[in-house]
C-alpha cells in the first residue's frame, strides 16, 4: 500500500550565511536543534514543524528552510528539490555549537561606529506586564494603604524621583508598565524592530546577567543591577520618602 504523504513525519533543514551566525542567539535554546558548518554555510536540522514556521525562523536574516524529501532538499511548497542533502557534515546541538559571543570581526557591532540602530516599535503582541514605574509623588498615599500581602511579592528600587517595582501580581499604581523579554524591561506594547537582538544586546552590554535593561520608547536604556532592588514595604517606602525631603 503507498505510503499517506499527510501522516509522514516531516524533516525540516536550513541554511544560513555564516556572516549571520550571530543572529542564532535568538533560537540557541532549542536543543533539539543540531548544526554544522560548511565553508561559508551554516546548516541547521531537527526542527519541529511548530519551530520550522516560528517568528523566531521567520526573521533570521537570509535563512533558507527546507523540507527532507528522500534525500532531496524542497523549498516550501515546491515541487522540484532544490538540491541534494549535505552529507559528511559534523553535527552538533545548537546549544553547544554556538558560543555566547560576538564574533572578533564584529567588535564594534554596538559599539562606537555602530553598524545598526536600536529602534523600539509598537508590537501587536499582549504580554503580561512584570515591572511598573511610577512617580513617587503620585503614590506616596496609596502605598502606606495597601495590606502587606500585595507589597511582599513586590522589589523595588528608587530612579530618581519614580519608584520602579517589579513583581507579579504587580500592584494597581498609577505608572507605566513593561514586560520582561531575556532579561530587558521593555515598554508595554513595544518590542525591537529586530526581535532577535534581543539576546544578543544581553551579550554586550549585560554578559554576568546581573543587571535589568530598562528601555525606554527612543531606543535609551537604564542598566539596573538586580541586586540592588530590596522587599517593598511601608517601612522602606516611608523611609526612602524621609530621605528624598532631606536631601
Amino acid at each position: 500500500m503507498a505510503e499517506n504523504p499527510s501522516k509522514r513525519v516531516k524533516e525540516f533543514w536550513a541554511e544560513l550565511p555564516r556572516s549571520d551566525e550571530d543572529f542564532l542567539g535568538s533560537i540557541r535554546d532549542w536543543k533539539n536543534v543540531q548544526v554544522a558548518l560548511d565553508d561559508e554555510v551554516i546548516w541547521l536540522k531537527d526542527f519541529t514543524e511548530e519551530q520550522a514556521v516560528s517568528p523566531e525562523i521567520q526573521q533570521l536574516p537570509n535563512i533558507l528552510l527546507y523540507e527532507l524529501r528522500e534525500g532531496l532538499l524542497f523549498r516550501k511548497d515546491a515541487l522540484v528539490p532544490s538540491k541534494k542533502m549535505r552529507t559528511a557534515l559534523l553535527w552538533s546541538p545548537i546549544d553547544k555549537a554556538m558560543q555566547l559571543s560576538f564574533p572578533a570581526s564584529n567588535q564594534n557591532y554596538f559599539g562606537i561606529h555602530e553598524k545598526i540602530s536600536i529602534r523600539l516599535i509598537p508590537s501587536d503582541e499582549e504580554q503580561p506586564a512584570a515591572a511598573l514605574l511610577c512617580s513617587i509623588a503620585s503614590i506616596k498615599e496609596e502605598i502606606p494603604a495597601l495590606p502587606k500581602f500585595k507589597l511582599e511579592p513586590i522589589h523595588w528600587i528608587v530612579i530618581d524621583d519614580h519608584a520602579l517595582f517589579v513583581g507579579t501580581p504587580l500592584l494597581s499604581l498609577p505608572g507605566k508598565s513593561f514586560w520582561t523579554k531575556n532579561g530587558h524591561l521593555l515598554p508595554a506594547g513595544f518590542d525591537f524592530e529586530c526581535k532577535n537582538t534581543s539576546v544578543l544586546l544581553q551579550q554586550k552590554y549585560n554578559p554576568e546577567l546581573d543587571h535589568w535593561l530598562v528601555w525606554n520608547e527612543n531606543g535609551s536604556y537604564t542598566a539596573i543591577l538586580t541586586n540592588d532592588f530590596r522587599p517593598l514595604s511601608v517601612s522602606s517606602f516611608r523611609l526612602t520618602e524621609k530621605a528624598k525631603e532631606w536631601n
